[in-house]
């Protein structure tokens, strides 16, 4: 297996939005309640620059079986060195290592820009997304205990981060 990353491109963005709506049943990757559509996700897609804040596929050879994006944290020029990640995973693809290859391949990516400071926001009881990022030198940075009420359950918000 050899992962690549390539920019997305508008016709990504149904794969995009379906990968996404997997993790919201489980209330313990993403925020959303309900599914998206690809039109909710529009001015998201339109707002990603691939020479300032891309969004990549994630392909297994051919197949694509994730996605990754960067994006503005905080809108104020102090912070225009911040970014903020989110990794999504095809479900049937987890458990197989295929998140420390996208972790890898990211930081070499990460290098390209001009950030110095990237930022993941993860709930609590998503214990492998927190393990994945730790063993990459992320450190929590913030906690923000029972922000989010996700479907009647309250879920905490670990803050990671890291410098490049």
């Amino acid at each position: 297996m050899s992962l690549t990353l390539t920019i997305a491109t508008q016709s990504d963005l149904s794969t995009i939005v379906n990968i996404y709506n997997q993790s919201i049943p489980s209330h313990a990757v993403t925020a959303d309640l309900a599914p998206v559509t690809v039109d909710d996700r529009q001015p998201w897609f339109e707002a990603h620059q691939s020479d300032s804040y891309p969004i990549w596929m994630v392909k297994d050879d051919d197949s694509i079986i994730g996605w990754v994006s960067l994006s503005p944290f905080y809108g104020r020029g102090g912070y225009a060195h911040t970014t903020e990640i989110s990794i999504y995973l095809d479900q049937q693809t987890t458990g197989h290592g295929y998140g420390s290859q996208v972790m890898s391949l990211l930081a070499r990516q990460i290098a390209n820009f001009h950030f110095t400071s990237v930022v993941a926001y993860i709930f609590d009881s998503n214990a492998a997304s927190l393990h994945l990022f730790h063993k990459f030198g992320y450190e929590e940075w913030g906690h923000l205990p029972r922000i989010a009420n996700m479907a009647g359950t309250p879920r905490d918000l670990i803050i990671l981060g890291r410098h490049y």
